[in-house]
C-alpha cells in the first residue's frame, strides 16, 4: 500500500464528508493505493454515524472509535499501530489542511528519501491568541531540539516513512513534538514542506491556553528521556557524585581547619556552630539521594510501563 492518512478527530461530524471525498479524489487522480484511518477521539456530535455512513461509501475507510476523549496523541498513536501505506500522512479532521498537499509529501517521502516532512502553515488563518503563543514555543523546540530547519513542529499535516512511526510513541500532548521525538529514535532527515491553510469552516476550535503548559512539560520530558532514558544514571548518578563531594570536601575542609588551629593554639570554632557545615551536610544527603534515585531509574527503565493502553469502543 501506497499511503496510510491518519486522521484524528473530536466532534468533526460536518466536514468528515468533504473531507474524506476530497482525499478520495487526489488518491484517485493519482493512482495511489490507499487506506483512511479515522480515530475518533470520544467525539459527542454524532461523529461516529457519520463515519459509518462513510465506511459503507468507500472501503478505504477504516475507523477506530475511543471511549472517552483521550487526546491527539492517544489518537495518532493508535492510528499509527494500525497503518500499512509504506507512507503514512496526518491530517486534522477541520478542513484546514489539504489533501491536495498529499502526492507531493509522498514524493518527498519516497523520492527524496527523507524520514519525516513537516507541514510549515507559512500563512496561518488562527487568530493572534493562537499564532504569537505557537511561535514562542516553535522557537523554544527549535533550540532545545537542535532541529533548526522547522518553523511550525505542531502541524497536523506531516509525512513520514512507515518505520518513523512504527518506531516511536506518543502520549500527553507530545503530537506536538514528533518530530522531536523522531530525531531522538535516530531519523534525522527531517524537512518541511510549506502547505496550504485554511479558515476554519464547520465547529469550533479545540485550542485551548492549557495546552501550551502541558505542552512544554512534554517537551522537558522528551528533552530528558531523550538524553537520559535508557542510562538516567548518567544524569541522577553525576549530579549525586558531584553534591556528595562538595559536601564532603567542605566537611573535611572544616575539620581539617579546626584541628590545625588546636595545634597552633589559636582560637576555633566547633566545626557544628559553623552555618557552612550544614550546607555540606544538606549536600551530602542530596547527593545520597540523587544517586539513589538514579539507580532505581535505571532498574525501571529496564521494564518501562504500557503508557498507551485505552480503551476502544469498536473497530470497523
Amino acid at each position: 500500500m501506497d499511503i496510510s492518512v491518519v486522521i484524528p478527530l473530536f466532534n468533526e461530524a460536518e466536514s468528515l464528508p468533504e473531507l474524506t471525498a476530497w482525499i478520495r479524489r487526489v488518491m484517485d487522480d493519482h493512482r495511489f493505493s490507499y487506506e483512511i484511518i479515522l480515530v475518533d477521539d470520544g467525539s459527542t456530535d454524532g461523529s461516529w454515524m457519520v463515519i459509518e455512513g462513510l465506511k459503507a461509501m468507500n472501503s478505504k475507510i477504516t475507523a477506530v472509535k475511543f471511549r472517552r476523549n483521550y487526546g491527539k496523541s492517544a489518537a495518532l498513536n493508535v492510528g499509527f499501530a494500525a497503518a500499512q501505506g509504506n507512507v503514512v500522512i496526518t491530517m486534522d479532521a477541520d478542513l484546514q489542511d489539504s489533501p491536495d498537499e498529499i502526492p507531493e509529501l509522498y514524493r518527498r517521502i519516497i523520492q527524496d528519501d527523507f524520514d519525516l516532512v513537516s507541514g510549515w502553515k507559512q500563512q496561518r488563518q488562527d487568530p493572534p491568541s493562537k499564532t504569537i503563543p505557537t511561535k514562542l514555543f516553535n522557537s523554544v523546540t527549535r533550540g532545545m531540539s537542535g532541529i533548526h530547519n522547522l518553523h511550525d513542529f505542531n502541524c497536523g499535516l506531516k509525512a513520514y516513512k512507515r518505520e518513523v512511526v512504527k518506531s516511536i510513541e506518543v502520549y500527553g500532548e507530545m503530537h506536538r513534538y514528533i518530530p522531536v521525538i523522531a530525531k531522538w529514535a535516530g531519523f534525522r532527515r527531517i524537512d518541511e514542506q510549506v502547505v496550504q491553510h485554511y479558515p476554519r469552516k464547520y465547529g469550533k476550535t479545540k485550542f485551548g491556553a492549557g495546552r501550551f503548559v502541558k505542552g512544554f512539560l512534554d517537551l522537558l520530558s522528551i528533552f530528558f528521556v531523550g538524553k537520559f532514558g535508557k542510562r538516567p544514571m548518567h544524569f541522577f548518578g553525576t549530579m549525586g557524585v558531584l553534591s556528595f563531594l562538595a559536601g564532603f570536601i567542605i566537611a573535611v575542609w572544616l575539620i581539617v581547619e579546626k584541628l590545625v588551629s588546636i595545634a597552633n593554639q589559636s582560637p576555633y570554632r566547633n566545626v557544628t556552630e559553623q552555618p557552612l557545615f550544614f550546607f555540606a551536610l544538606i549536600a551530602i544527603i542530596i547527593g545520597t539521594q540523587l544517586f539513589l534515585t538514579g539507580f532505581i531509574a535505571e532498574l525501571v527503565s529496564r521494564s518501562g510501563p504500557d503508557r498507551n493502553n485505552y480503551q476502544i469502543e469498536q473497530v470497523i
